[in-house]
């Protein structure tokens, strides 16, 4: 369980990454005022990771300068995607509902249980309402990605640490062939 955990962190810090890309992709190309809209509806214009390391520094009685962008800020952010890749490195072979889709399944709750519910539940974001149809739909696309490469990035890990075998070749060769004719 540990390796699979392991695995999964890696692969969800490299879904973060790349959800990071075509989420900027997408926020840098939105109408001016749904972004002024977005922020107006995020607590003190933070993004929830930012929210989430200002109240940490808070707790401990420090300030963050600045708020955002601030390492501790993406930190946290790495975070939300390192912790549930590990815990899905963990289930997608026992829940294989989890996976179907190749991690859009996967991404598709994320956005769901973050985006949609926890965030506004715990005030690390406006309620749902307060943001524009753009930002909701770049954070389904974002997080669709963020469980497709999650997954991806598992399964070539797996390909990896179990290569295929000389009659596993041979099989898959003469499938190849079959389906030729």
């Amino acid at each position: 369980m540990l390796n699979e955990a392991i695995k999964g962190a890696v692969a969800g810090a490299a879904g973060v990454w790349v959800m990071d890309r075509i989420g900027w992709y997408m926020y840098l190309r939105e109408d001016e005022s749904a972004l002024q809209r977005e922020i107006e509806a995020r607590p003190g214009g933070l993004d929830p990771a930012h929210v989430i390391a200002n109240r940490l520094a808070n707790a401990l009685g420090k300030q963050l300068i600045p708020q955002q962008p601030n390492p501790w800020g993406i930190v946290v952010h790495f975070a939300l995607g390192v912790m549930p890749g590990a815990l899905y490195g963990v289930l997608r072979h026992r829940l294989p509902t989890l996976s179907q889709g190749q991690g859009v399944v996967y991404g598709l709750s994320l956005f769901m249980m973050n985006d949609e519910i926890a965030n506004p539940l715990l005030k690390l974001s406006g309620g749902p309402r307060a943001y524009p149809w753009q930002a909701h739909a770049r954070g389904l696309v974002e997080h669709v990605v963020l469980g497709m490469v999650t997954d991806a990035v598992l399964r070539v890990m797996d390909r990896e640490l179990h290569p295929p075998q000389p009659h596993d070749i041979t099989q898959t060769a003469g499938a190849r062939s079959a389906a030729r004719y």
